[in-house]
């Protein structure tokens, strides 16, 4: 395996050379976590769908994966601090005790401090609710040197029963940043980081970390958020993706193919990276109005509409997305 895959895919870090080959790290026949991201979805006046919404969280449990809200899926970067708060508590009603995941969203600029309170405020608010904070990045937590961010991750950890961390590529938010593996492996080194969603969107990155956690701390969870190779499950990661809010039910049966060594699994996972890489193409950000229009041609939300301030697709978009609902048998 030569570095020359790194070209494939988009990433703010170089791989290093010393990677095992990835088909000693295939695990056939594996339980996969799967954790769905919720689309917040939006009426044409801009209010926010909260029927629909509570629908597509009930929708996720029942196919059997964990829902993720306040996510980059879910406009957590553009919404106020009362929607966020009212999207926490319908989905702790939805829950009934059931385990979800939620974002700890801290929007600042560049040049700002580490803003431990306003962190400490997100993380109260998600577990009050039930749910295991996603401690997302910001400007004062990645432009710190290794050390800071590490000492700024225990800090939060000492606020958490579980967190699950959170490295971002800047092609999804400005703020974000993937970490070396030395930074990488200190995370491993907290007791209550009981995993790390990791998108780089770059399949030796994700491989490098996986090697470490398999050698560090088996029990580590790398959940994956290459929407652009969803079949990183195959090697042991799990997943939070924004791809499976399209189909959570396609996912969780995708998984369970995996799980019963079904070859079935490799031609439902072509089909949803078909769709995937349609989705996510630039600008990546648009891919939420593309699962609006998605999840609107299968009779799921009323109206594809994005976020007011979000990034959209062309109309012309939502021909080529019925032909792929259609080759996936959710579309009429």
């Amino acid at each position: 395996m030569t570095s020359r895959l790194s070209t494939l895919q988009t990433t703010d870090a170089a791989p290093q050379e010393d990677i095992l080959d990835p088909i000693a790290l295939l695990r056939p026949q594996r339980k996969i976590t799967g954790i769905s991201a919720i689309l917040l979805p939006f009426f044409d006046d801009g209010q926010v769908d909260w029927t629909s919404f509570e629908a597509h969280v009930a929708r996720t449990f029942e196919a059997g994966l964990m829902p993720a809200v306040n996510m980059d899926t879910g406009y957590v970067n553009l919404l106020d601090d009362p929607t966020q708060q009212e999207a926490l508590l319908r989905t702790q009603t939805i829950a009934g005790g059931r385990g979800f995941v939620a974002g700890a969203f801290v929007g600042d600029r560049p040049g700002a401090a580490f803003a431990y309170d306003a962190y400490a405020r997100q993380i109260e608010k998600i577990q009050q609710a039930g749910g295991v904070p996603v401690i997302f990045q910001s400007f004062g937590l990645t432009d710190q040197p290794a050390e800071a961010i590490l000492a700024s991750y225990v800090r939060l950890a000492a606020l958490c029963e579980r967190f699950i961390a959170f490295e971002l590529g800047t092609m999804f938010a400005p703020f974000g940043k993937i970490y070396d593996l030395e930074t990488y492996a200190g995370l491993l080194d907290i007791p209550q980081c009981i995993g790390a969603k990791h998108s780089s969107l770059n399949r030796l990155l994700e491989w490098q970390r996986l090697q470490l956690r398999n050698a560090r701390r088996p029990d580590f969870k790398v959940f994956t958020g290459n929407d652009l190779a969803i079949d990183m499950v195959m090697y042991g990661s799990d997943y939070l993706l924004g791809l499976s809010t399209f189909a959570p039910d396609l996912f969780a049966q995708r998984d369970a193919l995996w799980a019963s060594g079904d070859p079935g699994f490799y031609e439902l996972n072509d089909l949803l990276q078909y769709l995937g890489f349609f989705a996510f193409r630039r600008p990546v950000p648009a891919y939420k109005h593309s699962a609006a229009q998605f999840l609107k041609l299968r009779g799921w939300i009323a109206s594809d509409a994005p976020h007011p301030r979000g990034e959209r697709r062309p109309e012309s978009d939502v021909a080529i997305l019925r032909e792929l609902g259609e080759r996936l048998g959710v579309v009429g």
